[in-house]
């Protein structure tokens, strides 16, 4: 029986080995979400630019759009901006940005400084649409088809390597076949 013992610190350490290796296969940045292929969450929340202005889904179901949830304190925001202009420039797709957990003047000051390239912007002071929406942390983005439904989560910035998949899965009817 104690020859038995001696063994255990080696099985210990040949299932912990097996659990780091089953970790190393795993992509940090495909974080999953119980919300693909469901509604977006239903909010009542203000609008950045007017906070008498209370925005809710039915102000952008109609039609696929982005929903990029973006703040000021957040340095791959402003790393992700100049490609969300392009986004916005190119016109294929509406962006609604999610301003999260922000100060409004800040946010406002951003815009006026680096440029607008959403249609309007949702103001989550407190985070509550965000925690929602289960949000990690900014930038995430979120691909929703005509009917609200979330299609797809991007964890991260929006590279032009991103936004060209996005297209292709608006193209495949939101297949996504390049990842």
């Amino acid at each position: 029986m104690p020859r038995l013992l001696l063994f255990i610190p080696l099985v210990l350490f040949i299932v912990l080995g097996a659990f780091l290796w089953k970790g190393l296969s795993i992509d940090p940045r495909e974080l999953p979400s119980a919300l693909i292929n469901k509604p977006f969450p239903e909010f009542q929340v203000s609008a950045l630019r007017d906070a008498n202005k209370v925005l809710t889904t039915a102000d952008f179901i109609g039609h696929p759009l982005l929903i990029n949830v973006w703040a000021t304190w957040c340095p791959s925001c402003r790393q992700e901006h100049e490609q969300l202009l392009a986004i916005a420039k190119e016109a294929s797709i509406p962006i609604i940005g999610l301003n999260y957990k922000d100060d409004r003047n800040a946010a406002l000051a951003w815009l006026e400084q680096l440029g607008d390239p959403y249609k309007f912007n949702i103001y989550d002071e407190k985070g509550m649409l965000g925690l929602d929406l289960g949000v990690y942390g900014a930038p995430e983005t979120y691909l929703l088809d005509a009917q609200g439904i979330i299609r797809y989560r991007h964890v991260g910035v929006i590279t032009a390597e991103v936004w060209a998949n996005f297209k292709v899965m608006l193209a495949n009817g939101w297949k996504n076949e390049t990842t």
